[in-house]
């Protein structure tokens, strides 16, 4: 039992063993807020309102044998997510045992990630006008609604399948694919594919791309070459031939560099993330549950002030142009060809 500690007593000619228990640390109550956001990645309330999502379920239902609070749950993850250090490292610093730490991580990061569906979704009719408009602004790129790329996070070799795992750098990960908006919300991701596999077959297994095959969306994606080009999936030109296709580029690059920048956040604010010592159920787990808990941060505004302090705003904002309507049955390739036409 975590934070435990055994005195030996003698009574009589019999020994016997007498449970003390260890003080555990109490962050919330002995850190200021800036010291909760350095070491938990969170201020008070924010842990508080976590506690809460995942309370119906890591609550212990009894007392006994000094069983950790939601709270202190809680603060333990958050410390695992934030540092990514060894488990009994952080045991040490929150008071409790290796195992504990191990057990509570699991459990928490399980409910986390059941609320994937909750805290990640895609723009919705009556969100795409501003997710575009948010886009625009960014780098002149009209009618865009995503962005998308994979990141890998490399985890210890595991005990089945170790070589599905082994990526072109040969180093064991889980491939994840990531699409966000222009505020570095992700609004759509898939966690669950070895190193080994190519980014677009995640794309093309994926319930995403059999959503907007199947009903095409009022607006583009756009990715990097590894992606094919789609109808409603732009890469860049392979080589721009013309002033105008550089112009494509130019704007596509400056556009796709929110996801670059999201994957830099999420491995920053997470640094679990960058080396999971842990088998890849698990490792899956975790990831789902730092993707919740960054969309949480970001729409709570929780500063990372070392990490991303935002856009400057631009004093003169430009409006983007009408959309043309792109017609049923066009290939990407003509769409993009439609797109340097009416816009560069």
């Amino acid at each position: 039992m975590a934070g435990v500690v055994h005195r030996y007593h003698r009574l009589g000619r019999r020994k016997y063993r007498e449970r003390m228990y260890a003080e555990r640390a109490k962050p919330l109550a002995q850190y200021t807020t800036e010291e909760l956001y350095a070491r938990f990645r969170f201020g008070r309330d924010d842990i508080k309102y976590i506690a809460y999502l995942v309370r119906p379920k890591v609550q212990h239902k009894t007392k006994r044998s000094h069983a950790l609070s939601v709270e202190e749950q809680c603060l333990i993850a958050l410390r695992f997510y934030a540092s990514g250090t060894f488990y009994q490292v952080v045991g040490d610093n929150m008071g409790v045992d290796k195992s504990t730490v191990s057990n509570v991580v699991k459990a928490v990061s399980v409910e986390l990630a059941s609320l994937v569906n909750e805290f990640v979704s895609f723009p919705k009719d009556d969100q795409m006008a501003q997710t575009k408009r948010s886009f625009f602004l960014l780098g002149n790129m009209p009618n865009t609604i995503g962005v998308i790329d994979c990141t890998r996070v490399h985890i210890q070799a595991p005990h089945e399948r170790e070589w599905q795992y082994v990526n072109r750098k040969g180093r064991h990960s889980i491939n994840v694919q990531l699409v966000a908006n222009a505020d570095l919300i992700i609004t759509n991701c898939v966690v669950k594919w070895p190193g080994s596999v190519h980014d677009a077959r995640i794309l093309r297994e994926s319930a995403l791309y059999r959503k907007l095959q199947s009903n095409r969306p009022n607006g583009i994606i756009l990715g990097d070459s590894a992606y094919p080009l789609l109808p409603w999936l732009m890469t860049p030109f392979p080589a721009a031939n013309t002033p105008e296709q550089a112009g494509f580029n130019s704007a596509h690059c400056k556009t796709k560099c929110t996801i670059e920048l999201l994957n830099g956040v999420l491995k920053r604010r997470f640094a679990c993330l960058n080396y999971l010592r842990v088998e890849p159920k698990v490792a899956c787990n975790i990831i789902l549950a730092c993707i919740v808990l960054h969309n949480i941060a970001t729409r709570r505004n929780v500063p990372l002030d070392d990490i991303y302090d935002g856009p400057e705003p631009d004093e003169v904002q430009p409006e983007q142009p009408p959309m043309f309507t792109p017609n049923e049955g066009q290939t990407g390739s003509v769409i993009r060809d439609a797109i340097v036409r009416h816009y560069f």
